[in-house]
């Protein structure tokens, strides 16, 4: 069984295209194509289920067109609709410069003291300075050179946070 913390969300499917059973698929992540990965995981009635890919192809820079085996209609690409697409952390952690949206999820801690001050609700990129914003809102700059270690097992970021920051 797949656990939730095994997994980040990278999309949502969209609508059937065509009558053979693919399906759109809309990602804010690449990292299917980047990663060796036969599979993605889809979340139907709470349950995470590995789909394997046939093939896909992209349609645009954040759309790809997607067959899933065993799914050959347009009906059941239909049931697909809507549908969540997770990607494994495990094959995503072996990617050389992994995808910061992988993190979230993770507890972000302060390097200076230790502790814990939130956990990774979502990055935002819709600027140049990509953002981690914690559950409670604050933002913190997702900045390379403040990342001072990852722990995958633990699920944590650790990070210099800039003095007075995390009192805004």
């Amino acid at each position: 069984m797949i656990k939730p913390e095994e997994v980040y969300c990278i999309g949502r499917l969209g609508k059937p295209h065509g009558v053979h059973g693919e399906v759109s698929f809309h990602f804010d992540d690449d990292v299917f194509d980047r990663v060796d990965a036969d599979y993605l995981v889809l979340s139907l009635d709470g349950i995470l289920v590995p789909f394997y890919m046939e093939e896909y192809r992209f349609r645009s820079d954040e759309t790809a067109l997607v067959k899933f085996c065993g799914i050959d209609t347009q009906e059941r690409a239909r049931e697909l609709t809507g549908t969540d697409v997770y990607f494994p952390r495990s094959l995503a952690a072996d990617e050389e410069n992994p995808s910061l949206s992988m993190f979230v999820g993770f507890a972000l801690v302060d390097a200076a003291t230790g502790r814990q001050v939130g956990t990774i609700a979502a990055v935002d990129d819709a600027t140049a300075n990509l953002l981690f914003e914690l559950e409670d809102g604050r933002l913190i700059p997702a900045n390379d050179e403040l990342i001072t270690d990852i722990d995958q097992d633990r699920q944590t970021v650790t990070m210099q946070i800039p003095e007075g920051l995390l009192e805004l």
